[in-house]
């Protein structure tokens, strides 16, 4: 055979698996790809659908569910896309579209002055952790354009207001508790700490909650200058009695 022919074919034939493999490694990368931004979007429903699962903590708005379930579906949507040979998606972006609509329709909860306050600090921490959570999505959802600057910025504000409320409310009942052990300093820093918190508030709430703790910071105040008084009154007195125990102790004999 040819010497020619044979490395022609040769050649032809390295060309053809050079070709296939870089197709191969091309639909790799592709599938790879896919499954990385599919898994991307499954953390959000995940995620969004926990923030959901605690709405228990904190009263949510219409306006806060509607953005959170319409995370979830434009997640869902988006792996269809991915993935068009799942047909399970098609049937949970149905329901969950119907669900959407529902919620735009009869939803009637979320007044936030119904919301009950932490009984404790582990109860402050996870409901602070839920509202800086809720705040991060808005502000994720807003930035893609899905929520409009009206409702961002009234929800937004709604949330920082019960994260101060949080805080507050968490500052007082801590305080009260040092004060019933004796430990005035700690109590007298959280109530400074809770009047700086709010020194920048001007709304109902925050106007009221400054007043009652420094009224709690004055009243502290008063029984540790009656205190520190009355133990000075005691020292005094005391050596008054030693000087007069001095005064009429036995003569001594020498």
């Amino acid at each position: 055979m040819n010497i020619a022919l044979i490395i022609g074919l040769f050649a032809i034939l390295l060309t053809l698996i050079i070709g296939y493999n870089v197709i191969v490694q091309y639909r790799t990368k592709i599938e790879s790809a896919k499954k990385q931004e599919s898994a991307k979007h499954m953390v959000i429903i995940d995620s969004t659908e926990e923030l959901i699962g605690n709405a228990h903590h904190l009263p949510y708005s219409k306006e806060l569910l509607v953005c959170l379930n319409q995370r979830i579906l434009d997640a869902l949507r988006a792996i269809s896309e991915l993935d068009p040979n799942d047909r399970s998606y098609p049937a949970r972006i149905e329901n969950m579209d119907q669900q959407l609509q529902q919620l735009k329709t009869n939803y009637t909860g979320g007044d936030s002055t119904n919301f009950k306050v932490p009984s404790n600090d582990k109860q402050a921490l996870i409901m602070l952790k839920l509202v800086k959570r809720l705040r991060d999505t808005l502000r994720a959802e807003h930035k893609k354009g899905r929520v409009n600057t009206q409702v961002f910025v009234a929800e937004n504000a709604r949330l920082e207001s019960m994260q101060v409320r949080i805080n507050i409310e968490n500052v007082v009942k801590r305080a009260k508790e040092a004060t019933q052990r004796g430990q005035a300093g700690t109590a007298r820093q959280l109530l400074k700490k809770g009047i700086d918190a709010l020194s920048s508030k001007n709304d109902g709430y925050s106007n009221k909650a400054r007043n009652q703790l420094q009224d709690m910071l004055d009243e502290l105040n008063n029984k540790t200058k009656k205190k520190q008084d009355q133990e000075l009154q005691d020292k005094l007195d005391k050596n008054k009695d030693d000087d007069i125990d001095v005064l009429f102790q036995p003569k001594k004999k020498w």
